[in-house]
């Protein structure tokens, strides 16, 4: 029985170079998976799933990791990746949540239900950093995916500007903190700001400057969060402002949920 002839991408294909090398051996549906907002301290953990189409239809001008487009870029590349993807997803996980199960938990189980949610299903899958389980489907964890690969360039842009338009809403809900500059990254101004006011709803009580300036450090994050219930709400209402989170094929927005339910996430098909 003959080997298969191994799979050579070069170094220097450029950012579809991976998927086309997976397209030619029948992997025709690549899915691309990305998060946003694990190194925050405050806001939701968002994930995002795409598949673009091969060859000339599936490519976007601009498109890169979202870290290196400038808002303006992302916004355009945000309404590119939306128009032209195959397929895509976007799920939104609650800080309350990421308390509760854990952030690597919560991103996994994020991404994990993105893919699953793609209108089409995919063949294959790459994620940036690190393999997701639970796939029926073979996968491949890249390194610094979001360079390498334009389905994961894609659902890091996806998740950013999602995520982003989720802290500019807060920021209207919780004044003073700052969320619509750092969208709720920790900064010398957010450090400041939770020092003077101590921390919101919208903020991660499991991470460990925002359970110092809490009063509580000692207290898990279940005990040390305020008992307030306006924090979905608040994340509904950014969302309803924004018109991009929980939106599913032009239906009512919906509230943030637990990684356990099939609500939160938003999704199309090109």
């Amino acid at each position: 029985m003959l080997t298969p002839p191994r799979t050579v991408v070069r170094r220097d294909g450029g950012l579809y170079a991976l998927e086309r090398a997976l397209q030619r051996r029948g992997f025709r549906q690549v899915a691309g998976a990305d998060e946003a907002g694990r190194g925050a301290c405050a806001g939701p953990l968002v994930a995002a799933a795409a598949i673009l189409p091969p060859g000339r239809p599936g490519e976007v001008a601009g498109l890169a990791d979202s870290k290196l487009l400038t808002p303006a870029s992302r916004e355009r590349v945000y309404a590119e990746v939306v128009a032209r993807a195959s397929a895509y997803a976007v799920v939104v996980i609650p800080a309350a949540e990421v308390d509760l199960r854990g952030l690597h938990v919560c991103n996994l189980a994020a991404m994990r239900r993105a893919l699953a949610s793609l209108a089409t299903p995919p063949e294959y899958v790459l994620t940036d950093g690190f393999g997701v389980d639970g796939l029926d489907v073979p996968g491949l964890a890249v390194w610094k995916g979001d360079r390498v690969a334009a389905c994961v360039a894609a659902a890091s842009v996806l998740a950013k500007v999602t995520r982003d338009r989720i802290m500019v809403g807060l920021d209207l809900e919780f004044p003073g903190y700052g969320f619509a500059e750092h969208k709720g990254y920790i900064t010398a101004e957010h450090s400041a700001a939770l020092r003077e006011r101590g921390p919101c709803p919208e903020h991660r009580f499991s991470y460990v400057n925002v359970a110092t300036v809490s009063g509580r450090h000692g207290a898990p994050p279940r005990a040390r969060r305020p008992l307030v219930p306006a924090a979905d709400e608040a994340m509904e209402r950014a969302g309803a402002a924004k018109g991009t989170v929980g939106v599913a094929l032009g239906e009512r927005p919906w509230a943030a949920a637990s990684v356990g339910n099939d609500v939160a996430m938003e999704g199309g098909m090109g």
